[in-house]
């Protein structure tokens, strides 16, 4: 039998990753990354890490929330372990306008299941103690949506996601946590497309009681390091009576390897489930770069870049439907409806990656996560054009670059 020739080494290549994320790493996060020493892992200097990160990410969460740190994983693990509180038969009203505040919606409906409703279809389960409002795709959550559900259905717990990636729209996070006081429901967010973009505080909503993010969009940091999660002292002693069907992602047990016991910072390092040196390193690395930069300087950032893309594309006969200042979300020119999976194709084909939604309508989504210089938002207006005229258009690059030279130049003389 002959020897099988070895698999060639694996070399993948740079891109402009200008979609929803995850997001361009910044090259200090890489430097870190693969600079640390190959170190045990409790080696006093990644023990030391794991102490700053805790007390870094407190501030870049705003929360004084003892139980905030991060998830090993990306952001699917940071939302598993928020969710790990909810309990077969509790009561959920979960809000759902896109793709991936509806995944999170069937998360909570497997976690709160009962047995017989998991074997009625454990991968898609319908429990009668959740219920889910389907919000049109390219529509917002509202605070009016959500006060109705929470005044007839009364639930333990609501969730909504606060910036939902799926259809690039901003929900009502305020309405959301008053809603929440109000009717004595226990908030759940999902934040992973939020934090690190928009300027706001965890503590400034108490009706939200979870917290759930990831290291690769607005944190800036890679895909596997380590997902921000906070919980307050509500959420942690609601756990405590019920318990939860996990270890791994048990938020009490997570705490203990970040050196949170019985509620309080332990002062040092504690034992941890073999957390690597070179994530601490690299997440260590990423708060200090966005602490250093301001949350409010980033987020006036991503809102100044954000208007400068929209009218770009709006200029090429796009018709974009998002409000999120990272993702712009559009429908192609009506001539060429029908054709957005073949534009992005090409697109990713030259290292352009931009993205579908995942879920009807088809439309075209555009990201500027750590994107945030002109010349890196002409070069996507640029390739976008090209992609464009690639399928038949006939967008003038040379005007809509002028264009957007004079947005540019305009801002700089205001």
């Amino acid at each position: 039998m002959t020897e099988a020739a070895p698999f060639p080494q694996l070399v993948i290549p740079n891109t402009l990753a200008a979609g929803p994320g995850p997001g361009n790493t910044d090259a200090r996060v890489l430097a870190a990354f693969a600079g640390a020493g190959v170190a045990d892992h409790m080696q006093p200097d990644v023990l030391r890490g794991m102490i700053e990160c805790k007390h870094m990410l407190r501030t870049f969460m705003g929360t004084e929330n003892v139980h905030t740190f991060g998830v090993a994983g990306t952001g699917w693990s940071g939302l598993d372990c928020m969710m790990s509180a909810v309990m077969p038969g509790d009561t959920v009203v979960a809000f759902s306008n896109g793709t991936f505040s509806g995944i999170d919606a069937l998360t909570l409906r497997m976690k709160a299941s009962t047995r017989d409703e998991l074997a009625a279809d454990s991968l898609n389960p319908q429990p009668a103690s959740v219920t889910v409002i389907e919000v049109p795709h390219g529509q917002s959550v509202t605070a009016e949506m959500v006060e109705a559900a929470l005044a007839e259905l009364k639930p333990k717990w609501a969730f909504m996601a606060h910036w939902e990636t799926g259809s690039g729209r901003i929900n009502d996070i305020r309405g959301f946590s008053d809603a929440c006081i109000k009717h004595d429901a226990m908030g759940l967010v999902d934040a992973v497309s939020s934090l690190g973009v928009e300027d706001f505080k965890v503590d400034d909503y108490q009706g939200v009681v979870g917290w759930a993010s990831c290291p690769q969009k607005g944190l800036l940091c890679l895909p596997l390091t380590y997902a921000p999660v906070s919980f307050t002292d509500r959420y942690i002693e609601t756990l405590r009576a019920s318990g939860c069907y996990t270890y791994a992602n048990h938020p009490i047990m997570e705490a203990r390897h970040w050196g949170v016991i019985d509620g309080k910072d332990a002062g040092k390092g504690a034992y941890h489930r073999t957390h690597s040196g070179y994530a601490v390193a690299a997440f260590h690395e990423a708060l200090r770069i966005n602490l250093a930069e301001g949350l409010s300087k980033r987020a006036q950032d991503y809102i100044f870049h954000e208007k400068a893309l929209t009218a770009a594309v709006t200029a090429m006969g796009c018709e974009v439907t998002s409000n999120m200042t990272s993702l712009v979300v559009l429908n192609l020119p009506p001539e060429f409806s029908g054709r957005e999976m073949e534009l992005v194709q090409n697109c990713r084909a030259v290292g352009f990656g931009i993205w579908p939604t995942l879920s009807a309508p088809v439309q075209v989504r555009i990201g500027i996560l750590n994107l945030l210089t002109q010349p890196a938002i002409t070069e996507i207006v640029t390739r976008f054009a090209q992609a464009m005229n690639d399928i038949g258009a006939q967008v003038d690059i040379d005007t809509i670059t002028a264009d957007l030279e004079t947005h540019y130049k305009s801002a700089l003389a205001a």
